[in-house]
């Protein structure tokens, strides 16, 4: 394991808990949900650097390196990469804080691209800092 695996890049943007209603019958998390919540951590930190509305334009890939289970904490971790003129790049990672334990492990990682848009959903620049 390389040093970037064992400690989160960026803020940590959302805690969840991994729920039965999440999971296959095996208790094993739904991929599909884990992107759900690193897109919603997504939406968050990129609404709150543009200062208004956002949406997603673009995943990057991602892969799985460990499972989430039932009663795991998915902690989602968001660092903005770059600003562009109405998109931003997000590095985003998803760590699950273990049942009952301290370990913290990398489930998956990916660069998500958001766009800022006005009141009439047209792409906007992205304000200066």
């Amino acid at each position: 394991m390389n040093a970037h695996e064992a400690t989160p890049l960026g803020e940590l943007t959302l805690r969840t808990l991994a729920m039965p209603a999440d999971a296959n019958a095996a208790g094993d998390i739904f991929g599909g949900w884990v992107m759900a919540q690193m897109d919603l951590a997504c939406g968050i930190r990129a609404a709150e650097r543009a200062k208004g509305r956002v949406v997603t334009a673009a995943v990057k890939e991602m892969a799985f390196a460990k499972p989430m289970k039932v009663g795991d904490t998915l902690c989602i971790y968001t660092h903005i990469e770059r600003v562009g003129r109405t998109s931003m790049v997000l590095k985003v990672e998803a760590w699950a804080q273990r049942y009952l334990s301290d370990l913290m492990e990398r489930v998956t990682h990916a660069d998500i691209i958001m766009v800022a848009l006005d009141e009439a959903g047209k792409p906007k620049p992205v304000p200066a800092e």
